[in-house]
């Protein structure tokens, strides 16, 4: 197929994370055509579906993160035009893209993940920020960790380490959606763990062990190059890496993903890892996590993208 097959490569948008698809997007049309493929970007504009339906091309990979990219609308949008595209359904999307159902799904097959409390912004208002609050420290006085229900990139996150900022995150998470999610904190090792569709089923890559210099993995931890040490595989047991694995692959099937997602898991001291979201189109830059996890396999990024792109041409 190389040589004749058309990629458009969707990327940009008006969301928060624009300036990390815009360079996730031009690593997958380098990384495409070092083989000879015919990719071009674009991107989710006015001119957009009128472009793809004139054009249609082979296949579309939506290379978008934040709401426009991975909370199953503008994938819906393609499944009824009928145009081949990488990732997963709208439906299982949007599963994902909720991290409060998300987390319910993954729970329901099975996994661990922290206790939480879904809390909306009217009942926030509604019934008096003290009141809730008294009632999210009574049932989880640990520690927590708010962020918003829906959104990416760590933006609106907040660890919770004193009563008195809780009032502060719950608004930080507000500012991106509008309703938060206050989880439990779970310690231990942060991992993030792509998954690929396989013949066999989803695989799972070798964990990804996160250790930001600052403490916290943000979004300027996550983007710029040395404020984090990243180490893959994760220095942690070889029965703990296992586990991992297989958390990130239940939640991929749980969820009905498609191609390719990346599970984010703490790995607590006694060696259990806990889910706490997936991502349907996780960050391909020279930073991100699903790359790092490629190339430790031995695995040439051309090439793993390339097969991602057939099992899309497949129908698979």
């Amino acid at each position: 197929m190389t040589g004749t097959t058309s990629v458009v490569v969707l990327s940009g948008g008006i969301s928060h994370e624009r300036d990390v698809s815009l360079r996730s997007g031009r690593r997958i049309a380098d990384a495409l055509n070092r083989l000879g493929w015919q990719v071009r970007t674009a991107e989710p504009d006015a001119r957009l579906l009128p472009d793809l339906l004139q054009d249609r091309p082979d296949v579309v990979w939506p290379a978008l993160h934040g709401a426009s990219g991975e909370d199953g609308s503008l994938r819906s949008l393609l499944d009824v035009a009928g145009l081949a595209y990488i990732g997963s359904r709208g439906a299982a999307a949007r599963l994902a893209w909720d991290k409060p159902t998300a987390k319910r799904v993954v729970a329901d097959a099975g996994g661990a993940t922290p206790a939480s409390v879904t809390l909306t912004r009217e009942v926030f208002r509604e019934i008096g920020a003290r009141a809730a609050i008294d009632v999210i420290l009574g049932s989880m006085p640990e520690g927590l960790v708010v962020k918003p229900a829906r959104g990416g990139s760590a933006q609106g996150v907040t660890v919770v380490e004193a009563a008195d900022q809780l009032p502060r995150a719950l608004m930080d998470a507000f500012t991106y959606a509008d309703e938060a999610l206050i989880e439990q904190r779970v310690t231990g090792v942060e991992v993030a763990v792509g998954v690929l569709d396989a013949d066999g089923g989803p695989e799972a890559l070798p964990a990804v062990e996160i250790v930001p210099r600052s403490g916290f993995y943000g979004f300027e931890e996550r983007y710029t190059a040395g404020a984090t040490r990243f180490y893959t595989p994760a220095r942690i047991a070889p029965e703990a890496a296992a586990a991992a694995g297989e958390l990130a692959a239940l939640a991929h099937r749980a969820m009905g993903l498609r191609h390719l997602s990346r599970a984010d898991l703490i790995v607590d001291p006694e060696g259990r890892p806990w889910f706490l979201e997936s991502n349907v189109m996780p960050g391909l830059t020279e930073t991100s996590l699903l790359p790092q996890a490629l190339l430790s396999t031995g695995r040439d990024l051309s090439t793993a993208y390339a097969s991602i792109t057939e099992r899309a041409l497949a129908g698979d």
